[in-house]
């Protein structure tokens, strides 16, 4: 596999200032690298002949550790959940635990801890995700449920102020916010898609019970996360409960298909669009449903519209390599929620039901496999990204117009 071509084939068609942003974000470490080639990663596991038999489940489809966090739900309390499902898909389970487990490999190498560690907390994660299974019914984390880190987490976010968090990203001119634009988080439009942009919100409002909170005031193009950089993306400042300090920011994201679904696309379901399938999976897998998420239509192509929320974070995984309980903790707590979200998506569109899934848990060989089939993942990730690394540094990721970044 010719590592050069694959990763540029993969991002053909993006906007090239955020592509040049993503190819310096992919050189900066393998963890970068890992979470932003999941397509990659998908089709190496599947030159290995990894294991097909597990039960199809639900799956986020880019699992790993900052795809874990805080978010506010439509019922408008704060959750602890998986949060990105971009790359959803109909897979076996087997799948998504290894992108998992290397992912910690990968992650934890990064802190300085030995392979030693990260192999043992691969166990404990496979441990409390096949305790959860087994149980057969889906909890959920919120802060009342919460234990060390991620209750850390979720206080915090208590406390964070919406105005704070608005004044960090606007500025306010005559008591009205604009966008700030600071080519950290945004960059300037054109004329043209502030336009585009804002028919799309408003004919999408004419639907919503209280139109005029959609109004919009203000457009960007929004640059965040690493796979997804250079896909069509802005950030939207609308009218809220009120100007200046009940405003909203609002994520309109175009929605690509899936790395994984490709890999099997029997098990595929039909859908509308790949919008309606990113929605849709976040809706079943997550315990409630993040506030504001709808598929829309922009442009004539799929995307996902939701709110930005002051109540986002992700957890401190800087602190792991120093606090050894705090990680531990951390770890069971992704292992359980990935066991709840696929319980609590069982049965839909082809998955496997719960029954299958807490025999599933019974089982032990297949824990070996994934434990030693993340730890052969994150050895070849690594092996991936110093080619890449190589190629970027003699030049051939430039961009045309990378001077303009």
């Amino acid at each position: 596999m010719n590592i050069v071509k694959r990763i540029m084939k993969a991002n053909e068609d993006r906007d090239p200032q955020r592509l040049a942003m993503k190819y310096r974000a992919l050189r900066d470490n393998p963890f970068s690298f890992l979470r932003g080639t999941c397509q990659l990663f998908y089709d190496r596991l599947a030159e290995t002949g990894f294991d097909t038999a597990a039960p199809p489940v639900w799956c986020c489809g880019d699992l790993h550790l900052e795809n874990f966090g805080s978010y506010k739900g439509d019922n408008r309390l704060v959750y602890f959940d998986i949060n990105d499902f971009d790359e959803a898909a109909l897979a076996p389970a087997t799948w998504e635990l290894v992108r998992l487990a290397a992912s910690l490999h990968v992650g934890l190498e990064a802190l300085g801890l030995p392979a030693e560690r990260a192999g043992a907390l691969v166990e404990h994660l496979l441990d409390q995700y096949t305790l959860a299974l087994a149980c057969g019914k889906p909890g959920w984390i919120e802060r009342d449920t919460a234990h060390g880190t991620v209750r850390e987490l979720l206080d915090q976010l208590r406390d964070r102020s919406r105005i704070d968090w608005l004044n960090g990203r606007t500025r306010v001119v005559r008591r009205r916010r604009r966008l700030l634009v600071d080519g950290r988080r945004t960059l300037a439009v054109s004329d043209a898609e502030r336009a585009a942009v804002t028919a799309t919100v408003h004919a999408f409002a004419a639907s919503q019970p209280a139109p005029a909170f959609f109004h919009v005031l203000d457009v960007a193009r929004r640059i965040a996360g690493t796979g997804s950089l250079g896909v069509a993306r802005w950030v939207v400042l609308v009218e809220g409960h009120g100007s200046p300090d009940r405003n909203y920011l609002f994520d309109l994201k175009q929605a690509v298909p899936s790395s994984l679904a490709h890999l099997f696309p029997r098990l595929q379901p039909r859908w509308h669009d790949d919008a309606h399938r990113i929605a849709g999976v976040q809706q079943r897998m997550q315990a409630v449903t993040a506030a504001f998420l709808h598929p829309v239509t922009h442009g004539g192509r799929p995307f996902v519209l939701r709110a930005l929320q002051p109540s986002e974070d992700r957890l401190p995984f800087d602190r792991f390599g120093t606090q050894a309980e705090l990680c531990d903790g951390a770890i069971a707590m992704l292992g359980r929620c990935v066991a709840w979200a696929q319980l609590r998506s069982a049965g839909r569109q082809g998955s496997a039901i719960a029954d299958e899934l807490i025999a599933f848990a019974g089982k032990k060989k297949w824990r070996r496999r994934v434990a030693q089939a993340g730890a052969a993942a994150a050895r070849q990730v690594l092996a991936d990204w110093n080619l890449f690394a190589a190629a970027y540094d003699a030049g051939q990721y430039r961009i045309a117009n990378e001077s303009e970044t």
